[in-house]
């Protein structure tokens, strides 16, 4: 009889493109993203949940980059007998979702629909170096509201959530464009109705913050020696044309107002452009009212990317300080959030324009960012260990750290073999835990306890003297009655 081959053991490794969170990671991210909450939370915004699963047909065209059906999500059809189950996939975002939301119980919400939602989405792309296929987003939108007021309120809440969450003043700026600004300099570029090379145009503009000024001018003309020595075509535009472009790029000037008026000039004759400008003015105009000035939010017409999404004002929140590469370089920590007004989305449902306008942040950018200011503690302090020296004494134990746990403090009872003493308190070391609570049958005799101050005992281990030991030894016995007193004493930095 043939011997039946075992399967062999699967992998123990995520899946390429996801990762696994642990427990410091996962409270610093929930602890940031209950401080943005409650900013949104006092600007009237509502918190909504939708479903991680969406139909295909509720998701539309997919990442703004892909055409191909399902690709660029994680999709499959259900399993029906005919073969025509619906298609359904993971959520790509989180303004998707929002739009069926809004289409699906318009007539139950309010208008201007406020929300904000959190959560994980995910991408079927190609991973790399920081780029996953599941990441956590954190929007806030308005529905229903076609005045720029809700644009400059968008903005107001944005630079409000980086201050709460500890990104200083002066370390970020959020920048202000407005897409009709841009569509009145391709009418001033006199290409009609061109459309192709009007978007030769976009994707040019999109490369801005790459090769510069010089760069762009040479792409809008016969093209470029990109760094490999590659030569790129160029869109092959005279210089007259091109001179309305470099002049909306090169707009941004010390103040508002300066930026406004080289705008206009950028724009010509334009109608639509001229209305692009009249709405940035307005918003800036706002946000003044309410004590942001350029050094919070600026007008800058260098904010390009997701022109091509967006309808009206577009925004991106950039973090200005300095941090070093992999290769040790200085350079600027860059974007953390981004959004603008699409008035398109909803319409796909309901066959009626509905103005639309939000921001996106994202939630592992801003959280590098907070550690790399100091903003975040590298390690949660971990639970206070009450360590087994007695089987028969669990229920003393438990009652032990049922007090702790009454006072709200972490704690927990050791629950690995307690034969070795030692694996105990090196577990607590591992679990970084700033106390342990030692009693044996001596001590339940005497009613006292042995308080282990981990804490003070690498600061010990590292620099202190032994007269300093002798002042405060690391580990003293106390009163059981006296437990939570010194613990706390402990926990609050006070010995």
């Amino acid at each position: 009889m043939a011997k039946e081959k075992k399967s062999p053991r699967p992998k123990a490794e995520t899946p390429k493109g996801f990762r696994d969170y642990f427990g410091a990671q996962v409270t610093e991210r929930a602890d940031m993203l209950q401080k943005i909450a409650g900013v949104y939370h006092r600007y009237g915004f509502d918190a909504l949940e939708s479903s991680a699963v969406e139909t295909v047909e509720a998701l539309g065209k997919f990442l703004p980059d892909v055409d191909r059906p399902n690709e660029g999500v994680f999709a499959w059809q259900e399993a029906e007998e005919d073969g025509n189950g619906d298609w359904l996939a993971l959520r790509y975002d989180l303004t998707a979702p929002l739009a069926r939301v809004y289409a699906q119980h318009r007539n139950d919400l309010p208008t201007p629909y406020r929300r904000y939602a959190m959560g994980p989405v995910w991408r079927n792309e190609k991973p790399g170096p920081g780029r996953f296929r599941q990441f956590y987003q954190c929007d806030a939108d308005t529905v229903g509201a076609a005045s720029v007021a809700a644009d400059a309120e968008i903005c107001a809440m944005l630079s409000d959530a980086l201050e709460e969450v500890g990104i200083a003043r002066g370390d970020y700026v959020v920048r202000v464009n407005n897409r009709k600004v841009l569509n009145g300099v391709l009418e001033a570029t006199g290409l009609g109705d061109d459309q192709a090379r009007k978007d030769a145009v976009l994707r040019t503009i999109d490369k801005f913050d790459k090769v510069g000024t010089v760069g762009v001018a040479e792409l809008l003309g016969k093209g470029r020696l990109d760094a490999s020595g590659a030569y790129i075509d160029g869109v092959g535009l005279a210089e007259e044309q091109a001179g309305p472009v470099l002049a909306f790029l090169t707009s941004k000037d010390g103040d508002n107002a300066a930026t406004l008026a080289n705008l206009r000039a950028a724009i010509g004759a334009s109608a639509v452009g001229a209305e692009g400008v009249e709405e940035l003015e307005q918003i800036a105009g706002l946000l003044a009212a309410g004590g942001y000035g350029p050094d919070r939010i600026v007008i800058d017409p260098s904010v390009v990317r997701g022109l091509g999404y967006y309808t009206g004002p577009v925004f991106e929140a950039e973090l200005t300080f300095e941090i070093l590469d992999e290769k040790g370089r200085k350079r600027q920590f860059g974007s953390v959030a981004g959004g603008g007004r699409y008035d398109d989305l909803v319409k796909r449902f309901t066959g009626q324009e509905v103005p639309a306008t939000g921001v996106s942040i994202g939630v592992d950018r801003l959280l590098a960012a907070l550690r790399e200011k100091g903003r975040i503690a590298s390690a949660e302090q971990g639970p206070v260990v009450v360590t087994v020296m007695d089987r028969a004494r669990m229920a003393d134990y438990q009652a032990m750290v049922a007090e702790l746990r009454s006072a709200g403090i972490r704690a927990e009872v050791y629950l690995g073999n307690p034969k070795n003493f030692g694996n105990q308190l090196k577990y607590a070391d591992k679990r970084q835990s700033p106390v342990a609570i030692i009693a044996g049958s001596d001590e339940f005799d005497a009613g006292k306890v042995q308080i282990k101050d981990l804490i003070l005992g690498a600061k010990i281990a590292q620099s202190a003297t032994l007269e300093e030991w002798k002042e405060r030894p690391s580990q003293f016995e106390v009163p059981r009655s006296q437990m939570l007193a010194r613990v706390q004493a402990i926990l609050d930095g006070q010995g």
